[in-house]
């Protein structure tokens, strides 16, 4: 009897690996889909050849619509962006909160993403390091000039108030916390002239 109960929590555990194993797959999968659309999207020589006014014009992205590229050079990461912060949003990349701007519009921009996918690293960066936002009418960089870290439920880093130009990426926190977070982990950072 004990050697059955063994075998079954053996097998139980190869069970959980097994899934486990899958849901990273597929994530890194569904992400890596993302930034292939994202360069063809930026980089395109269809997209090259038209003009700054044209193309922000006619730039009016939906939900889940693959939106740029957010490169973080001291990571050495291009990760997707995909517009809306649902949860199958974020398991293709770093999600751009809906109702926030985004670059050029001279207000707040809001990045979020997963500390155990995407933003797995993003504890290392400190102040003066940047971030590079390339978007179909161009690329962006952004100073990391204050970092902060909020409860989970706090939504005071959403303001619509700012009227400048101001890139917010946030994701859960502590980093090596098992399950949900309790707190998020908030960067600012402001344009580089």
């Amino acid at each position: 009897m004990k050697k059955a109960i063994a075998l079954l929590f053996i097998m139980a555990g190869f069970i959980i690996i097994g899934f486990a194993g899958y849901e990273i797959y597929q994530t890194q999968a569904k992400e890596k889909e993302a930034l292939e659309m994202a360069r063809e999207l930026v980089f395109s020589k269809e997209q090259s050849d038209r003009s700054f006014e044209d193309t922000l014009e006619d730039f009016d992205p939906g939900d889940g619509d693959v939106i740029g590229i957010l490169h973080i050079p001291r990571l050495d990461a291009d990760l997707p962006i995909v517009q809306g912060t649902h949860e199958d949003d974020l398991a293709r990349g770093v999600g751009h909160y809906t109702g926030t701007a985004y670059p050029t519009d001279g207000r707040q921009i809001l990045l979020s993403g997963h500390r155990d996918t995407v933003f797995r690293n993003l504890g290392k960066l400190e102040l003066g390091d940047t971030f590079e936002i390339h978007m179909n009418y161009g690329t962006f960089v952004y100073e990391i000039m204050e970092t902060d870290i909020v409860d989970a439920d706090d939504r005071t880093v959403i303001d619509y108030s700012i009227d400048e130009e101001l890139l917010t990426v946030s994701t859960c926190y502590p980093f090596n916390f098992v399950g949900s977070a309790p707190d998020r982990y908030i960067l600012h950072a402001k344009p580089v002239e």
